[in-house]
């Protein structure tokens, strides 16, 4: 079984990136949940941005790096959106790095490096309608071709956070497929 450290997203570690955490803990794995917002949640996308940029994004990206000093090296970094900042700086910096997972949001590989290290597999998740991800769509498809343990996925819709059931933007459907997904791949580290 993996053990994954996973980042939250900009509203926080809320009760749907909780409850994604929760059913790979029940497939069998070990899953570690900063919460880089120190408790705080919020309603919209908007406030938490207003949050992160008063607390200093360098800080917020700080307690992320911080979390993942407290464990071993083998771990699969996995991220929702502004987590993916720091799960794919972990993935291609931090030695020993196990996979990434990277959804709703993907940085250019070259923000942490030349290139996607060799023998760390990827999978990246997002809807093609969504305008965040559609900004980060052709770094998601330049680190897919670099590497052959790449795999992305584009959804239909234009939902943001889709797979957080606490938000209006939950997709079931999809969201469900992303587990799926999700759970292969862990399943074959």
């Amino acid at each position: 079984m993996a053990e994954v450290l996973l980042y939250h997203h900009i509203q926080g570690l809320t009760d749907g990136v909780q409850a994604f955490a929760e059913d790979l803990r029940q497939a069998g794995h070990t899953v570690h949940t900063p919460d880089l917002f120190e408790g705080r949640t919020f309603g919209s996308l908007q406030e938490g941005m207003e949050f992160a940029r008063e607390t200093g994004f360098d800080t917020v990206r700080a307690r992320g790096v911080a979390a993942a000093e407290n464990l071993g090296p083998d771990l699969v970094y996995a991220g929702f959106s502004f987590g993916v900042t720091i799960a794919q700086k972990l993935a291609q910096t931090r030695p020993g790095a196990r996979g990434a997972l990277l959804m709703h949001s993907c940085i250019p590989v070259t923000e942490f490096g030349d290139s996607w290290p060799d023998g760390v597999p990827v999978q990246l998740h997002g809807k093609e309608g969504d305008e965040f991800f559609d900004e980060d769509l052709p770094a998601a498809r330049e680190l897919a071709k670099s590497t052959s343990a790449a795999e992305l996925f584009v959804y239909p819709g234009d939902q943001h956070l889709f797979t957080d059931s606490s938000l209006d933007a939950f997709d079931a459907e999809a969201s469900a497929l992303v587990r799926e997904r999700v759970l292969k791949f862990l399943a074959s580290i």
